[in-house]
């Protein structure tokens, strides 16, 4: 999902925990981010500490590096030269 490519990117650019930047940066409601923040989460790929009254997320450094080398692999298979349809 676009949304979830965005917040993403903008941790990765971060490389630290974010709490409330996310909206600002990305331009969606609130509800909308926080809908995409716990996908990622229960994904495995974010980690969340609360931090008083917020919830600051950043990648999971472990999940990251698995997500990264397993499409590193896929980018990496030859390309069709054949059309399928």
């Amino acid at each position: 999902h676009p949304a979830r490519i965005a917040i993403l990117q903008q941790l990765a650019k971060a490389n630290a925990c974010i709490c409330g930047d996310l909206v600002e940066e990305i331009g969606l409601a609130q509800p909308t981010i926080s809908q995409h923040l716990k996908e990622l989460k229960t994904a495995g790929i974010i980690q969340g500490t609360i931090e008083g009254t917020s919830v600051c997320y950043c990648i999971n450094p472990k999940v990251w590096k698995n997500v990264r080398e397993l499409f590193a692999g896929f980018f990496m298979m030859p390309e069709n030269k054949t059309s399928c349809c």
